[in-house]
């Protein structure tokens, strides 16, 4: 007996994590939860639970263990249409068993002390709590049922004789077969909270990590209108949001990253009838085309999953509702994540595509693996069966049903879902990629044609046509010593910067601005500011598209290119971060949305307008103001100050003195709140006055493509001349060494971005020679060079000493 005197239920004040023989993981972790962080402000709707020790009084005094063991006596998990007809009649046994008198009566006091608490009218959630589900070990949570809105003492009387009888639900009795769970060792308690009206708001999922690459210092978050049931079952493809933690714990309060979701449907109650039920209306389009919950409330999810990581101390998958009665966010379930944070952090595996075919589809890339096989089609459960092993299941959705066959799959493509779907969810505990939410897989692939599904080129996930030659490169990481030259990468994409975080590196030596001006942003951000400027009608129709949900064009620009930036700065902080600002040339501005008018025709735009000469120059002075904005909001609001900007061919040291001063107008002023400034050494004049340039910068990073073109004065563009194009001339090489020399002369740091070291070992060992500082490689090259970098430095040492 309780304090309360009741022997069958416990409020969630009196029982915690320790207590899931007693209520199950579910319900523990809600009392865990509600016990030990409401007072951090931790928000859980409360309720109380019926033990594991009613299920069982249940089914004793209905004497229904006999039936039950005969309904699953000998059931392989191979066996689907068996293990159907054996849940059917387990589900029948338990229902019918009823509730004992005694056990209603305890269930229906505390359901009238919910009432007490928030109204006679306050309907409730009754969710099954199973004693081996959501365990460190184990994942596959959901396999039970949950019955919503509920209201009424009959209603909630009935609900829980379904709960119970779900506990042997096809794809609960399938799973325990697997993870040789006994049926009868597991029991189930269940949850009765009050209901989150999040039918009438929003709902989702958080997680502590990345869920792709298992970086863990973000809280991932997705967001869709109504019920929470979409997202898990992949109905809709959902809003994302990521927040760094280590920043966020600091003080500062930025999205680090957002992107909009379809969001086609919502799930909403319907109404009439004495047992509540759900169905899915179409979300107006007003509402699809913008963010389903705000950036406070993404901010206070980020502030609840922290706290109850923190807590739990190990990462956590959170479902959370958003109440559309009171405005507020509750968290309605907590348990480990078993997927991601599994993953070795040493052993890195890359998988890389030799060959592409034809794109028939695109989606949210889940997993970062490839795979090949023949499409096979499901239009419905009943189609199951003549599903075949290795093959590529394609469908507008999963569901839990689905699971034994697809444990059997190569790969999962749907039409709908986001990366919390259960497709995802489920691809990711097997292993397989999954590409979710293409919209129209079902009509493009058909039944017997051979494809390879590719999620690792990023977020984006591709099937191609045929059967595409691909490798896995695996790399044991640990116990690689750290040279005393920085290894730092280059990177533009900010989809795989959490999964190159785990490089051994010291930094990024080259963050591209350009890739997320081309991707992200994909307009001209004169155009952007000025639509006016554009000629032609529909290019204006489609920047105001691009803008629709923005104060203004700049306003886009702005946050866009600082996501794009911050991730970057955030996937490797507190590492360095070196920023390079815009260096398109005129042609692919030109190409950029609305560019065509705004951009000269040049004959060579390599040495045209470009770079730093763009920055203060009146045709693009407003586009490098908005540039500035960005990486102040990185620096400032996000509070990502690793980030040091690098300025690209810069021709003139007045020049150089004009750009700086621009920067300070717009609030980036060298040494100001530990702001640094590079600039790209990749012009001879960079060299020969590298005394004057020095006085202006805190460092310089060679850029050896131009700077090879402009010693040689070879067009490294040109075929014909290629010949002429060698990194390794001595009279590259001396340029390369004056620079050298002249940043440790003036005291600043030094640094080269570019192949050389790696496609020739003996550029590194003359970059080590030198005493360069740095070098910036791109990321398939870095253990490579770091090796070579390694040997030459223990060669030169050798040397020195035996010179000593």
């Amino acid at each position: 007996m309780t304090v309360t005197g009741l022997r069958y239920i416990r409020f969630f004040e009196e029982f915690g994590i320790d207590d899931v023989p007693m209520v199950g993981g579910k319900n523990a972790s809600l009392g865990e939860m509600y016990r030990n962080l409401a007072d951090a402000g931790v928000r859980v709707p409360y309720g109380f639970a019926i033990t594991a020790d009613a299920y069982r009084r249940t089914l004793d005094e209905a004497d229904a263990w006999g039936p039950l063991r005969a309904a699953l006596d000998g059931l392989q998990a191979t066996d689907v249409a068996g293990l159907a007809r054996a849940g059917k009649r387990a589900r029948e046994i338990v229902y019918g068993a009823g509730l004992p008198s005694d056990l209603a009566a305890e269930i229906l006091a505390g359901y009238r002390r919910l009432r007490a608490e928030y109204g006679e009218d306050v309907s409730v959630a009754v969710r099954s709590s199973a004693t081996a589900e959501d365990l460190p070990t184990a994942s596959f949570a959901g396999q039970q049922e949950t019955f919503l809105n509920v209201r009424g003492e009959e209603s909630l009387l009935d609900a829980c004789r379904r709960c119970f009888a779900s506990l042997f639900t096809d794809r609960g009795i399938h799973y325990r077969i697997d993870e040789g769970f006994d049926h009868f060792r597991v029991a189930l308690s269940i949850g009765i909270m009050k209901m989150v009206r999040s039918d009438l708001a929003a709902a989702g999922v958080t997680f502590t990590l990345d869920t792709e690459s298992g970086f863990r210092d973000v809280v991932f978050t997705t967001a869709s209108y109504g019920l929470g049931e979409n997202i898990v079952q992949g109905s809709v493809e959902p809003d994302e949001f990521y927040v760094h933690k280590p920043t966020f714990a600091a003080g500062h309060r930025a999205v680090l990253r957002r992107l909009l979701g379809d969001k086609a449907v919502k799930m909403v109650f319907a109404e009439g009838g004495t047992r509540q039920t759900t169905r899915n209306v179409p979300t107006p389009k007003a509402d699809r085309e913008r963010f389903c919950i705000s950036d406070a409330d993404v901010m206070e999810l980020a502030d609840y999953a922290m706290k109850i990581e923190n807590h739990y101390g190990r990462p956590m998958d959170i479902e959370w509702a958003k109440d559309g009665v009171d405005g507020n966010i509750y968290l309605v379930q907590a348990r480990p994540e078993t997927v991601a944070s599994q993953r070795s952090a040493t052993v890195l595996e890359s998988y890389v595509l030799d060959r592409r075919g034809v794109v028939l589809a695109e989606g949210r890339a889940v997993g970062e693996k490839i795979a090949s096989g023949t499409v096979h089609v499901i239009g419905n459960v009943s189609q199951l069966a003549s599903f075949a092993q290795g093959e590529v299941l394609v469908a507008d959705t999963t569901t839990p049903d689905w699971e034994p066959v697809m444990k059997t799959a190569a790969a999962i493509v749907t039409n709908r879902g986001g990366r919390t779907c259960h497709a995802a969810i489920v691809a990711r505990e097997l292993g397989i990629p999954a590409v979710v939410g293409t919209g129209d897989a079902t009509t493009v692939l058909r039944n017997g044609e051979s494809v390879t599904v590719s999620c690792a080129e990023g977020d984006t996930g591709r099937i191609y046509s045929e059967v595409a030659a691909f490798h896995v490169e695996q790399t044991e990481a640990s116990g690689l010593p750290r040279p005393s030259t920085e290894i730092m990468v280059n990177l533009g994409n900010p989809d795989l910067a959490f999964k190159t975080s785990f490089l051994p590196n010291d930094g990024v030596g080259l963050a591209r601005m350009e890739f997320v001006i081309s991707e992200s942003i994909k307009a001209h951000p004169i155009a952007l500011l000025h639509p006016d400027r554009v000629p032609e009608p529909e290019v204006r129709q489609a920047l105001a598209r691009l803008t629709r949900d923005y104060p203004d064009g700049g306003s886009f620009f702005v946050e866009r290119l600082s996501e794009g930036l911050g991730t970057i700065a955030a996937a490797f902080w507190p590492k360095p971060v070196v920023v390079r600002t815009s260096d398109f040339k005129t042609n692919e501005y030109a190409s950029l949305l609305g560019g065509t008018a705004l951009e000269p025709a040049e004959d060579n735009p390599m040495l045209g307008f470009r770079g730093a000469s763009r920055y203060a120059h009146p045709a693009y002075a407003e586009g490098f103001a908005l540039e500035c904005r960005a990486l102040r909001r990185v620096r400032e609001d996000m509070g990502l100050t690793n980030v040091i900007i690098m300025l690209p061919f810069v021709r003139r040291v007045a020049e150089a003195e004009q750009v700086l001063a621009a920067m300070a107008a717009q609030g980036l002023r060298r040494g100001e709140n530990g702001l640094q400034v590079y600039a790209m050494c990749e012009i001879p004049n960079n060299v020969v006055l590298i005394d004057a340039f020095a006085r202006l910068f805190d460092g310089f990073s060679i850029g050896s493509n131009d700077l090879t073109q402009l010693t040689l004065g070879v067009d490294r563009d040109s075929e014909l001349v290629a010949f002429d194009y060698d990194e390794r001339d001595a009279g590259v090489k001396e340029m390369i060494r004056l620079a050298v020399e002249g940043c440790r002369r003036n005291g600043i740091h030094s640094g080269l971005c570019g192949q050389a070291p790696s496609d020739y070992p003996d550029m590194a060992e003359y970059l080590v020679e030198l005493g360069i500082d740095s070098m910036s490689l791109n990321p398939d090259t870095v253990l490579k060079t770091t090796k070579l970098v390694l040997d030459a430095e223990s060669r030169l040492a050798a040397t020195r000493g035996a010179s000593a």
